[in-house]
């Protein structure tokens, strides 16, 4: 059962301004409804929807955290590295989101190209959407096939087409993770390994606190005991901060996540106390 204490937070949420299906006004109602005190704005190589949740929430007890999950390279490896209170507003980092987002959209052109080759026209109109300001990555696309009825679910589109090792794959160009954590930590904020049970590379953590990564997010929906056991102690080895969310983008499978994983006050008290250090 969800806790009504506006003492708990939700570290890990995703708008329409990237993989995410709900607005950020949609976002920050239901964050009410859950009566959470604080939720953070985190997505995909993108900072567009912060602003927008921080008006939504504009007289209300709801603090909004501004954040990001940049999407980065160790190797061959993809991680994801959170960033929590950014300046949002900082030049250097728009300008490098808005590189970012201009690389997505070549490939994902890319990528309708050779579904073209076989036949498979999918509106560009739909998969790109109308805010300019958005990250567009293979999951719109994938949501977009299943509503043309090219697939009959999103698993699909992935096996069949867009997946790693399907034949209509285009390879997304990350940044190697030293300059995703510079990226967030010369913007002020705190960069967070995010979902480590998902990405598997415990081996690396070391070298990721090298390269400047402040915290673990311990609890994640998708982080089982053993596994959250494991990244605490994990995190206590190296110093870093606890971190936690649900990750919700919305309702895709029946169910929204959001307020099922979250973290108490005193976690984003340390992380804001971390921002200043930076």
């Amino acid at each position: 059962m969800i806790s009504k204490n506006k003492e708990f937070a939700d570290l890990h949420i995703h708008t329409d301004y990237s993989d995410g299906l709900f607005s950020p006004k949609t976002v920050v109602q239901r964050a009410l409804e859950l009566k959470l005190g604080a939720i953070a704005i985190t997505d995909h190589d993108n900072i567009a929807g912060v602003q927008r949740a921080i008006e939504a929430a504009r007289g209300t007890d709801l603090e909004i955290i501004p954040g990001i999950e940049i999407s980065a390279a160790d190797g061959d490896k993809e991680i994801h590295i959170l960033g929590y209170f950014i300046d949002h507003t900082n030049i250097d980092l728009v300008e490098s989101l808005g590189e970012m987002r201009r690389e997505r959209i070549k490939r994902m052109e890319r990528i309708l190209a050779l579904l073209s080759e076989k036949n498979i026209s999918i509106p560009e109109d739909k998969v790109f959407g109308v805010k300019k300001e958005n990250t567009v990555g293979r999951l719109h696309l994938a949501r977009v096939m299943v509503e043309e009825k090219v697939v009959k679910h999103t698993k699909e589109a992935f096996d069949r087409y867009i997946g790693d090792k399907s034949s209509c794959c285009v390879k997304h160009k990350h940044l190697d993770y030293k300059d995703a954590v510079k990226m967030i930590t010369s913007a002020r904020g705190v960069a967070v390994l995010a979902h480590p049970g998902a990405t598997k590379v415990d081996e690396r953590i070391g070298d990721y606190v090298k390269a400047g990564v402040a915290g673990l997010e311990v609890y994640h929906s998708k982080h089982r005991n053993a596994e959250i056991l494991r990244y605490q102690t994990i995190a206590e080895q190296y110093g870093l901060l606890v971190t936690g969310g649900s990750d919700c983008h919305g309702k895709p499978r029946g169910r929204i996540l959001m307020g099922e994983v979250r973290v108490s006050r005193e976690i984003v008290e340390k992380l804001r106390a971390a921002s200043g250090r930076f």
